[in-house]
């Protein structure tokens, strides 16, 4: 039999039983649709998480205040402990340890900011000035305060472009002095667009000096600090030789996390990836379930076609081309449930992007290469029975149940 004349064969046969062949694509392609949206849904989601983690760079390490010994853990992001991370801690290491080039301090609240009769909630950060390179944050218009020592306080301030706007509006904001709670700071600079951290958009923030934050909020700890440190080196090494600096300045004690974004990212990767994959495979059991329904289907043909397969086999057609007339027509099935599938997948997706913009959708090709290999051999793995005993009918006997 020639290719041709298989394909034609085929298609008539799944037009004059519409309604099945209909049935059969529609649960095939929700299969399909389903485990490729999870597997979309997870990449998204991974992307994002990920991206979230990324402003630390690839040459940024975090300290935090406590210990957190758990393999995988999350570091103790609170920024509470039993001993404080000082601004001598982070002159020690600036200056002590080999490989580190910067060092970020940071003190973190939440105060009112005023301008005149315009007030809101923001994020107040007190940080050196080497936190905005080191973040690689952009001052679009002003400068950062410069030559400031970290213990000394100082009334000077850079906002968020979204401070700007709802605190001055189309008035010029340079030179001016707001108020962060009781305290008076003048503005230096403007920060450029927007920098997301963890959820957080830092142009919703005002940057003060570091110092000038421990007064505002009465504290005398840092919430965190981020080194850079140079390509060049090991990561791994920067974590003990900081490690072993941090223990030998609080009296022989280990009482900070260094973070490692590299590490973190990885694990938090490998974590995001395997749930992508469980999710999947559990909806990958839809096309199981469709897999017993073209088998069903396809017994019900082999009924009601006893004549015709008797008429084929008594004109000469073979037990092997009956059979692959059946999973021929179970494979069409598969191509038709796949092409439907990713259609529903990609206006699935094209209506979440326009919904959910932030995250970064689109259909994973390995996933598609997967589904479709999977619907394939669902379709015809479970034809293969029906098929064969469509195979061996017995020509005379199938003529006369007809």
């Amino acid at each position: 039999m020639r290719l041709l004349d298989l394909i034609r064969f085929t298609l008539l046969t799944l037009v004059r039983q519409r309604f099945r062949s209909f049935m059969l694509i529609l649960s095939l392609a929700l299969g399909v649709a389903s485990t490729t949206l999870l597997v979309s849904l997870g990449e998204a989601a991974q992307s994002y998480v990920l991206g979230e983690f990324a402003f630390l760079g690839s040459d940024v390490l975090a300290i935090f205040p406590g210990r957190k010994t758990t393999t995988g853990a999350m570091p103790p992001v609170t920024g509470t402990a039993a001993r404080d991370i000082t601004l001598q801690d982070a002159v020690v290491l600036e200056r002590s340890v080999p490989g580190v080039v910067g060092v970020a301090a940071l003190v973190a609240g939440n105060a009112p900011v005023s301008f005149q009769s315009r007030e809101r909630g923001g994020m107040v950060l007190g940080v050196s000035e080497d936190f905005f390179p080191i973040r690689r944050l952009t001052v679009g218009r002003g400068q950062v305060w410069q030559g400031i020592p970290l213990d000394v306080s100082a009334p000077v301030a850079v906002i968020g472009d979204t401070v700007r706007q709802e605190l001055f509006g189309n008035r010029g904001a340079l030179g001016e002095w707001i108020r962060v709670r009781n305290f008076r700071f003048r503005v230096v600079g403007i920060l450029e667009g927007s920098a997301d951290s963890f959820g957080s958009d830092l142009s919703e923030a005002v940057f003060i000096p570091v110092a000038s934050a421990q007064q505002l909020f009465n504290v005398s700890g840092l919430f965190r600090l981020v080194v850079r440190v140079d390509e060049r080196f090991d990561r791994d090494e920067m974590v003990r030789r900081i490690e072993a600096k941090m223990t030998e300045l609080h009296d022989g004690e280990l009482d900070v996390t260094v973070v490692n974004p590299d590490a973190m990212v990885a694990s938090i990767s490998d974590i995001l990836r395997v749930m992508t994959l469980a999710v999947a495979g559990i909806a990958a059991i839809s096309l199981l379930v469709a897999g017993v329904l073209v088998m069903n289907l396809t017994l019900i043909s082999v009924q009601q076609r006893i004549t015709e397969i008797g008429l084929m086999k008594a004109i000469g057609a073979t037990s092997t081309q009956i059979r692959l007339l059946f999973v021929f027509e179970a494979a069409l099935l598969g191509v038709g449930g796949i092409i439907s599938g990713v259609l529903i997948s990609a206006l699935t997706l094209l209506a979440a992007a326009r919904v959910v913009p932030e995250l970064s959708w689109g259909l994973p090709w390995w996933a598609l290469l997967a589904v479709s290999l999977v619907t394939l051999l669902t379709a015809t793995v479970f034809a293969w029975r029906p098929a064969g005993k469509a195979a061996g009918l017995n020509p005379i006997a199938a003529l006369g149940r007809g």
